[in-house]
């Protein structure tokens, strides 16, 4: 982008039109973008990939911003301007579409999703987090009986169908919440909207940063505020100028238990596989996520 993102003192005028301030407020997790829907007839993980303008079609359309103000009225050639795809990509839902084609978005983008095919060398930790022979994915949230107490546990790839998640662990942006390690490296999936924040701040410029700066539940990488009617507004750290990551999260400050029981499951785990990992958990429970060591 040639320009950075900065929060000013007033409220977007499309958060205004989606009632932010009866919005639930939550977590941004600071991760990689997933979905789960249907492919060769059973639940699967897909992951995000982008369709990108060629190298000729990226200069006419920075310059055209460069020249421009609004990004859509540039007009793209949909057979010549974009990089190939995998046959099986798909669009993301939200996208625009005109004759059939999905339209790019204000950055030159089409967001779209591939599914995680198992043993994926290409998306080797995303397909960490599924098992498709026993269709469950391995899921961090909290705990329905204890708010304040999370949990990883293996949840049915059908009971999260349609959904979007975010992937975090070992080797996704640089780690910012200290799972696993290198020899062992741990990635688990959250639902968007897991974590709900309790005591949000109030909605001004400075009583965020002060949140953000001086609460134990603001050591988060940003704010989504899901609206009635769907939309969702994003604020992250950085657009306060503020800095991301940070050496202490709200995420592993709290206590975590393993839930996963591999007796429910007809098949067998591989040897070196996470859920075969914390299967042998089973029941522990953990001060923080960072604490989380296997026993191989």
């Amino acid at each position: 982008q040639p320009f950075k993102v900065l929060a000013t003192e007033t409220i977007n005028r499309k958060a205004l039109d989606a009632d932010i301030y009866n919005a639930i407020p939550t977590e941004k997790v600071d991760g990689t973008c997933c979905y789960v829907t249907t492919y060769r007839g059973q639940p699967y993980l897909w992951a995000r990939l982008d369709r990108k303008p060629n190298k000729q079609a990226e200069k006419r359309f920075k310059k055209f911003l460069y020249s421009m103000e609004d990004s859509k009225e540039f007009i793209w050639n949909m057979d010549e301007d974009f990089k190939p795809v995998p046959e099986c990509w798909i669009p993301a839902k939200e996208i625009q579409q005109s004759s059939g084609n999905p339209l790019p978005d204000e950055n030159g983008h089409i967001p779209g999703w591939v599914p995680v095919e198992k043993n994926s060398k290409q998306y080797c930790w995303h397909s960490s987090v599924v098992n498709y022979e026993a269709e469950i994915a391995l899921i961090l949230k909290c705990q329905a009986d204890d708010p304040g107490l999370l949990e990883i546990s293996s949840v049915p790839l059908s009971d999260l169908l349609e959904q979007t998640l975010e992937l975090i662990g070992t080797n996704i942006n640089a780690n910012p919440y200290g799972l696993g390690s290198k020899k062992h490296p741990i990635h688990l999936l959250v639902p968007h909207g897991a974590f709900e924040i309790k005591n949000p701040p109030i909605l001004k410029h400075s009583d965020i940063l002060s949140w953000f700066e001086g609460c134990r539940e603001g050591k988060i990488e940003g704010i989504v505020w899901h609206c009635n009617d769907g939309h969702l507004i994003k604020l992250h750290r950085h657009h306060l100028g503020m800095c991301w990551p940070i050496e202490e999260t709200h995420l592993n400050s709290q206590p975590v238990v393993i839930a996963v029981n591999r007796t429910k499951y007809d098949c067998e785990f591989e040897p070196k596989c996470l859920f075969n990992h914390f299967s042998k958990l089973d029941g522990q429970r953990f001060c923080r996520l960072k604490d989380i060591k296997f026993d191989v």
